[in-house]
């Protein structure tokens, strides 16, 4: 891995700086490694999930990949441009110029999660690339058929020095965040996210760190009741509940949580009314998340919760180790519940009552601050409220999951969500370097500005001046 990065950072030190024209043959590149070879890709991917969506996958993973390299494409020109600056007063009177120019970093690390593994690694090597960089990227071991896919393909796209991926467990992992990039993105569990930033902290490595959470969602007033219960299960169920952004637990009044869990099981029902062969339906992605999942409820039911599993066929998932998981709906939970402590990353919902908003707005601030909060409602003030006393990575009003994939908003989580951002400009930004650029004037600017020895009058002016004296 050392030597990948040896000859990545000498192979863009010697060709600085990244034409334009460079950069989007590589995001094209990028592209038709994704197109060329998608249906091979969603094999891989239900081969490493046990079962997963064909048309899931083409969505999220194929399309999802391809949808921000264009987007990167599109704007390029635009974002690469130099950015004007104001100077002080007099100084722009005098000839004085200030601009920012955004330049590569260098070589960019990117370690990717096993629940989307082609479009988190793509997704951040649009912004990676627009930005003229280099690039290393470390496959989740939990997906190792899409691993070893991006392996054998890659050399027909890219050159090593350009794009190359490594792969291995937790100890290849802890090496990899300990190499000296130039910046390092990480997308998993935020108890991993800690040790990442430990491994880079020695080389003073700029991290990115896209993490999860309990990401609530709060049905306000005048909500739409069968909306809110339709797009809370397409969300809650899409890739089984493995998914950062998923609704974690919902916030209901008191008077109207029969109604939306009877919503809930309907909709679920309806879109999926069958689970153990159904090709739309993905499977939790291993024993050890399937027995974790199973545990939790069973945590949950011996401390007291109502546990509902929506299984319309009334299927027998006992006899089958298809690890496909059905809907569980687990009201009456309350805190000591693992559940309602840990991302819960599966298809189980929480369901908790409250009454008046800031009792769901105060539910959501004990806790850590989610990768995104969803709220739902007519009522224009107590929307406001929400969105001015919580704290999130990103916000959904009105439907869960969606601002992700909105490429000209910035995408990350805060406090033990994540840190810093990335997706079109943002992303094009993370990336690159800011560099201040300052041109004097021909004048002699120290003198004026009382800089220059034997200080006076001049000086005493000028501090004056900055004192707004």
């Amino acid at each position: 891995m050392k030597d990948i990065l040896s000859a990545q950072r000498d192979s863009f030190m010697a060709a600085l700086p990244e034409p334009i024209s460079v950069r989007k043959d590589r995001l094209k590149r990028a592209a038709a490694m994704i197109r060329d070879h998608a249906d091979r890709f969603c094999d891989a991917l239900s081969e490493d999930f046990g079962h997963r969506s064909r048309e899931q996958s083409m969505i999220t993973d194929i399309g999802g990949s391809i949808s921000p390299i264009n987007h990167a494409l599109k704007n390029l020109e635009k974002w690469a441009r130099p950015e004007k600056r104001p100077v002080q007063f007099p100084l722009g009177l005098l000839g004085a110029k200030a601009w920012v120019e955004y330049q590569p970093k260098g070589v960019v690390g990117v370690i990717a999660p096993w629940n989307f593994p082609v479009n988190l690694v793509m997704s951040p090597l649009a912004g990676v690339f627009a930005a003229g960089n280099r690039a290393m990227v470390k496959t989740s071991e939990y997906t190792p058929v899409t691993a070893a896919l991006f392996e054998e393909i890659v050399g027909r796209y890219f050159d090593p020095t350009e794009l190359a991926f490594v792969s291995g467990g937790p100890d290849v992992g802890q090496a990899f965040a300990e190499l000296p990039f130039d910046h390092l993105i990480f997308t998993g569990a935020t108890g991993i996210g800690r040790h990442i930033l430990h491994a880079a902290a020695d080389n003073l490595t700029p991290v990115t760190l896209e993490l999860g959470g309990k990401s609530p969602v709060i049905v306000g007033k005048g909500a739409d009741l069968k909306q809110v219960s339709e797009r809370v299960a397409v969300g809650k169920m899409l890739n089984a509940g493995q998914i950062c952004l998923a609704p974690d637990y919902l916030l209901v009044p008191s008077a109207q949580e029969s109604a939306v869990v009877d919503g809930i099981r309907t909709a679920a029902s309806a879109m999926y009314p069958t689970l153990l062969s159904n090709p739309d339906y993905t499977s939790v992605v291993n024993d050890r998340h399937y027995e974790r999942l199973n545990q939790w409820v069973e945590d949950a039911r011996a401390k007291g919760a109502t546990v509902e599993v929506v299984n319309p066929a009334g299927e027998d998932f006992g006899s089958t180790n298809s690890r496909k998981m059905p809907l569980h709906i687990v009201r009456d939970v309350t805190d000591d519940m693992t559940l309602m402590q840990e991302e819960i990353f599966g298809p189980i919902l929480p369901v908790r009552r409250y009454d008046g908003i800031d009792a769901a707005i105060g539910e959501v601030n004990r806790r850590d601050r989610p990768l995104g909060l969803y709220y739902f409602g007519k009522d224009e003030a107590e929307r406001r409220r929400v969105l001015d006393r919580t704290i999130s990575g990103g916000v959904t009003i009105d439907d869960v999951v969606f601002h992700v994939s909105m490429e000209d908003l910035p995408f990350g989580g805060v406090g033990p969500s994540g840190m810093g951002s990335y997706h079109g400009l943002d992303g094009f930004r993370t990336f690159s370097h800011a560099k201040a650029v300052y041109q004097q004037s021909k004048l002699d600017v120290a003198k004026i500005a009382g800089l220059k020895p034997p200080y006076g009058d001049a000086t005493r002016k000028a501090a004056a001046r900055q004192m707004g004296g």
